[in-house]
């Protein structure tokens, strides 16, 4: 499931040494003989909810004395945006992810070892790997090392603002021409086109 995060910019800076993302299987660390970490909700429903023993003992075993900032991917959470993730890669050396499944985790769970809820938006999916993904993505970003710090400064969200259409060649395709300020050589001007297409995207 988690096979995106060892390939292009996330893949490049662990091999480089920049972050360190280490995955650990909840079933491990099941008491249970099938290693089974689920099971029905008390007071009835639909689906099942991941258990709170194999879930401590999971987050125990790499987070023994509670340095690290614990997050459970939740649409209870607060939503991730672009601020959240610049001060997650800022303030925190150590992130601990726990990803839900089926029809959550026990309560308990949460109690015990999260310090914070994370969303990726108002919308249901089958479970917390993918957004645990979307979070390391977009906190790694901001990394030193990760990418061209001059990216981050001039991207979407930076000043509250959506980026500026970007072209490249040919500078004609179908009829479609790159704008004329592109191409002008002029730097101010291009730089005056930009700010004004992204305030008005």
């Amino acid at each position: 499931m988690f096979a995106p995060l060892e390939t292009s910019i996330i893949g490049r800076a662990r091999k480089a040494g920049h972050i360190n993302i280490e995955i650990v299987d909840i079933r491990d660390f099941s008491k249970d003989r099938h290693k089974k970490c689920d099971d029905y909700p008390f007071g009835g429903g639909a689906g099942m909810v991941m258990t709170v023993q194999p879930i401590y003992d999971a987050i125990q075993s790499v987070d023994p004395k509670h340095k690290a900032l614990r997050i459970y991917m939740s649409p209870k959470g607060a939503k991730l945006t672009h601020a959240m993730a610049g001060e997650l890669a800022a303030k925190y050396e150590h992130i601990v992810i726990l990803c839900g499944h089926y029809e959550g985790v026990d309560q308990r769970a949460i109690d015990l070892c999260i310090d914070r809820e994370v969303s990726i938006g108002d919308y249901v999916v089958t479970g917390g790997e993918l957004p645990a993904m979307v979070l390391v993505d977009s906190t790694v970003r901001f990394v030193k090392g990760v990418i061209d710090e001059e990216s981050i400064k001039t991207e979407t969200f930076v000043d509250g603002l959506l980026e500026y259409p970007q072209y490249t060649r040919p500078q004609d395709f179908m009829g479609y021409t790159v704008p004329e300020v592109l191409v002008s050589g002029d730097h101010a001007k291009v730089d005056k086109w930009r700010r004004e297409q992204s305030k008005k995207i």
